[in-house]
């Protein structure tokens, strides 16, 4: 199972999450990160993984149990 979080605080609005998720992840007005789904399901595992390791400013965590 996998579990992200976002760190909006450090988001700098790159956008490369959205674009390697656009089902998980969104942005806000400012262009912030946000989540629309914390725990997704195996199938957005990959693409999940990829946009925590192309965040250029390390904003997004990903656990798995």
């Amino acid at each position: 199972m996998l579990k992200i979080t976002a760190d909006t605080e450090r988001c700098v609005g790159a956008g490369q999450c959205v674009l390697s998720d656009p089902d998980v992840f969104d942005q806000d007005d400012e262009g912030v990160v946000t989540l629309l789904v914390e725990s997704p399901g195996a199938e957005h595992a990959e693409n999940v993984r990829q946009a925590a390791l192309i965040c250029p400013s390390q904003a997004i965590t990903v656990q798995e149990d």
